[in-house]
């Protein structure tokens, strides 16, 4: 008791606690706030000269298994713990004397319990060492992801989900020197610790950085070597994206290190090296637990001094590179502006409200629909990382994604200013997160309301106003109306709710839509005319009635399960609609006239009915498919999408070196990269969007050729459309001027092929009016405009 504190950072959306241990001496825990505040006080370079670290402690943290079927960390936890807790001798009170402890022993708590009940149901008396053994592998989705299926080990940057969400708090409460994170790789590989490959670390991490990691490697090693356990640095993993566990801490003053121990899979199994069992793989993960801490304990002054000489550092830069500030928003969508500003906010990233109009690149912000974060402050390095664009490489190989320019992913104009550009007339009020998006009181009508399509949110009330059984129709032309004196200006997509004919009475109507504005944020305006002042009247065909979705998302063997989970909780978690999880088999034997929608994500789909699927399709279903679906569709004569094939590189190769292959392929890969699409604003799958350029998130190969009916590829790739990350000259070849988007008739229904993941981590808010335009509108789209043509 008089060494560790038991804290509840929240809950997993299963309900599990989060737990931190806070471990240290007795003396240190009685001095608890005191020593966070001098410690956090090193990341301020008005005060940071000023602290004397000679006896300051380090702050480690110690977080396990963020993969919940990498168990060997979140077991070891157990025993690091109950060490820590109750070792006696010089060693331990050192470190206690010299370290605060924070001890996270399980960052995934709802994958680690799926794991676990999978590998202890299938557990033999006699250990079964096979590797085809069922313990050794899980069905779909398997343990590793959360309950969403995402993988919460790239989501330290996003932070998306709730387990990051209360993680972070208490990361940047503290602000580690030291942060481990225990991972499991192959089972026929070894043990790694970083460094890792010296060419992929992100250019924004200080060389510093990598010298600290190599010396604390040098007590890994130590401790490995005597137990005779081996082991590799400097192959395979990276430092470049910052979402990791293990680079995170980079880009905050700290120092990130990835342990990849071999995993077991379960109890015991065959490798290559022998029989590896599941207390050999916890024996390590401990062992370099405290070899961790012995390193800092050694090192303790040089973390310290590193920390403060970051943060002095980065303002350094950001008056050496005449930086000024970044400034975001859109007209039409605070929404989406307040959750980046949100994110920033939860990194320590000062953001304001935009104060005056700014106009910059033929770029105009407006107070009240724009944020401005100065560039002169402890984060500049995150900042640059948040929005730069990258273009530029030293190397091509990339253990994850290349590009996460946020103003982009999120659908947002965004503009770098310099400090000449920059004064602090701009700032207006410190964004605090508490802030919501404008509430409007919906004014009452006896004619119709009109909510704006243009919100985030607008899919999530259209979908309540259609659970209380009310008939809504969607503009597919643009219109205006004089209303108030104003002569206001609708875009397509626009939702028109009629008062009369409905089943509910007027004042239960406007009292639904004022909550759904309240709720959602949206913007609902209620109106006394049909006759418009330009475009269509309201009463005009051109208003098309929108059904309600009845959505069914394919899961199971074969399909990417964070790609499902995305677009689980983008409907589940962000717009209140419940979509039915269905395995290839019960499509197959099920009546598949309870979906009007159906949405097939990335993956393999061998195992669904294919005759059956395009029945459904022709009786008027929407099929919304996208990534590696498009291509399993039209191999299969589902859809009639032409695709493209990439040039080999080795077609420019006269005379290759064998070392050089892993090189040339890895180049090839598309691990994830930013490129910009123009959209036909009139499309209904365009609705929304107020910029015809449109990002998109591109992780794999798949390139479909423009359809032969100029209207049926709504998005289309720009002829140079790498906006950031890394693109190979055979891959660029192959995207220009193809096809993001393209549509296809079968029947009455409607096939919406495309090519990239608009849902990419929950964080591509910028993709989710094309996914819901699919959803809502697919149904509404002309079939002429979708036909094949000669």
């Amino acid at each position: 008791p008089g060494r560790i504190r038991l804290e509840t950072m929240g809950f997993t959306y299963e309900q599990r606690p989060q737990v931190l241990l806070i471990i240290s001496s007795t003396k240190n825990l009685n001095n608890l706030e005191q020593i966070r505040q001098q410690h956090v006080a090193l990341s301020n370079p008005a005060v940071s000269g000023k602290i004397d670290v000679t006896n300051m402690p380090i702050v480690v943290y110690i977080g396990h298994s963020i993969h919940g079927n990498e168990p060997s960390g979140a077991n070891a936890a157990l025993l690091t713990a109950y060490y820590l807790a109750a070792a006696q001798g010089k060693n331990v009170e050192e470190i206690l004397d010299n370290c605060v402890i924070l001890f996270d022993p399980s960052f995934n708590p709802d994958g680690l319990q799926r794991f676990s009940t999978w590998v202890n149901q299938h557990k033999s008396k006699n250990d079964v060492t096979n590797p085809q053994s069922r313990e050794f592998n899980e069905v779909w989705p398997g343990g590793r992801f959360n309950h969403y299926w995402f993988d919460l080990n790239r989501d330290w940057l996003p932070a998306v989900h709730i387990e990051s969400k209360n993680r972070l708090e208490w990361y940047q409460k503290w602000l580690p020197n030291i942060l481990t994170d225990h991972h499991e790789q192959g089972s026929n590989a070894t043990f790694f610790f970083q460094p890792g490959v010296p060419s992929r670390v992100n250019p924004l991490t200080p060389a510093k950085n990598q010298e600290l990691t190599a010396r604390l490697g040098n007590f890994h090693a130590k401790a490995l070597d005597s137990i005779g356990s081996f082991y590799f640095t400097k192959e395979s993993y990276d430092d470049f994206y910052y979402g990791k566990g293990s680079t995170y801490p980079d880009i905050n003053g700290g120092i990130g290190i990835l342990f990849e121990q071999a995993s077991s899979r379960g109890h015991a199994q065959q490798t290559v090296n022998g029989i590896l069992r599941f207390p050999f793989t916890i024996r390590n993960q401990f062992v370099t637990a405290l070899s961790t801490l012995n390193g800092a304990v050694a090192l303790r002054r040089d973390f310290l001094n590193y920390q403060r000489d970051f943060y002095t550092s980065a303002l350094r830069e950001a008056s050496d590179e005449n930086a000024g500030a970044y400034i975001f928003g859109e007209e039409h969508d605070v929404t989406k502006s307040f959750y980046l500003a949100d994110m920033l906010r939860r990194h320590r990233i000062e953001v304001y409200q935009l104060a005056e109009k700014f106009s910059a690149e033929g770029k105009n912000f407006k107070p009240g629909h724009a944020f401005i974060v100065p560039a002169r402050q402890v984060q500049y390095r995150l900042i640059k990382a948040i929005f730069d664009r990258t273009l530029t490489y030293t190397d091509s190989l990339f253990y994850d994604i290349t590009a996460w320019t946020m103003p982009l992913a999120f659908g947002l104009e965004d503009v770098k200013i310099s400090a000449k550009n920059y004064t602090a007339n701009l700032l207006g009020a410190a964004f605090t997160g508490k802030e919501v998006p404008v509430i409007k009181t919906v004014n009452k009508s006896n004619y119709a309301y009109l909510l704006d399509w243009r919100d985030y949110f607008a899919p999530a009330a259209l979908f309540e106003i259609q659970n209380a059984d009310m008939l809504v129709k969607a503009a597919t032309k643009p219109f205006s109306l004089s209303q108030y004196g104003n002569d206001i200006s609708y875009a397509g997509g626009t939702i028109l709710v009629p008062v009369q004919g409905q089943k509910l009475i007027p004042d239960s109507i406007r009292s639904l839509l004022q909550r759904l504005v309240i709720k959602y944020g949206v913007h609902i305006l209620g109106v006394n005319t049909g006759l418009s002042t330009g475009g269509t009247d309201l009463g005009s065909s051109s208003f098309k009635v929108v059904s309600q979705p009845e959505v069914a998302l394919i899961t199971g063997t074969g399909v990417n399960p964070t790609d499902a989970g995305e677009v689980w909780f983008l409907l589940d978690q962000r717009f209140n609609m419940p979509p039915v999880l269905l395995e290839a088999s019960a499509f197959n034997r099920g009546n598949a006239s309870d979906f009007n929608t159906i949405i097939m994500v990335g993956g393999n789909y061998d195992a669904v009915d294919k005759e059956k699927l395009k029945a459904w399709v022709r009786d008027g279903g929407t099929l919304i498919l996208t990534e590696e679906a498009v291509s399993w569709a039209s191999r299969n004569g589902i859809s009639n999408v032409k695709l493209r094939t990439v040039k080999s590189p080795y077609d420019s190769i006269k005379n290759g070196s064998y070392i050089d292959r892993e090189q040339i392929d890895g180049a090839q890969q598309m691990n994830g990269v930013i490129l910009g699409t123009m959209a036909d604003m009139s499309h209904p799958l365009s609705f929304g969007y107020s910029t015809p350029v449109v990002s998109l998130f591109k992780a794999n190969r798949v390139y479909m050729e423009k359809s032969a009916n100029p209207f049926a590829s709504p998005f289309k790739y720009l002829e140079k459309p790498l906006q950031s990350g890394w693109l190979s000259r055979e891959n660029s070849a192959a995207v220009k001027n193809s096809a993001a988007v393209v549509v296809n008739v079968l029947g009455n229904g409607r096939i919406i092929n495309i090519a990239d993941n608009p849902n990419f981590r929950a964080l591509w808010m910028g993709g989710t009016r094309l996914m819901m335009n699919a959803v809502f509108f697919g149904r509404l789209i002309d079939g002429a405009s979708a036909r094949e043509t000669e």
